[in-house]
């Protein structure tokens, strides 16, 4: 993402404009959002497991926000209002970061 800009904000801006693909992508985001709740939902034992409590957390309402959002408002919401464009970096730098560092906390509890 970070070396193809461009690429990643395109097919963004495509997703969000295809109701049928934003509906599917709904689906599968409530789909690993449940699964990540119901199979860890874990509030305790240091920053590791309620980390990935939170991101199943905030995957289940983004699904639930994708499925539920009427097809013309989506656009304005993911890409107006959260600004993806301009802050594009910064969503990615959260997620390398965020990524890495359960990488290495996942690796430090074996």
């Amino acid at each position: 993402m970070v070396t193809h800009r461009q690429a990643a904000i395109e097919t963004a801006t495509a997703l969000v404009h295809n109701p049928p693909l934003l509906f599917l992508a709904g689906v599968i985001a409530i789909t690993i959002g449940l699964a990540m709740v119901l199979g860890h939902n874990v509030w305790t034992d240091g920053a590791v497991p309620v980390i990935v409590t939170l991101v199943g957390w905030s995957t289940l309402i983004k699904g639930l926000l994708l499925l539920f959002l009427p097809p013309d408002a989506a656009p304005g919401v993911f890409l107006g209002a959260l600004r993806y464009e301009q802050l594009f970096y910064v969503y990615t730098a959260i997620s390398l970061l965020l990524g890495s560092y359960l990488t290495w906390g996942a690796g430090r509890q074996r």
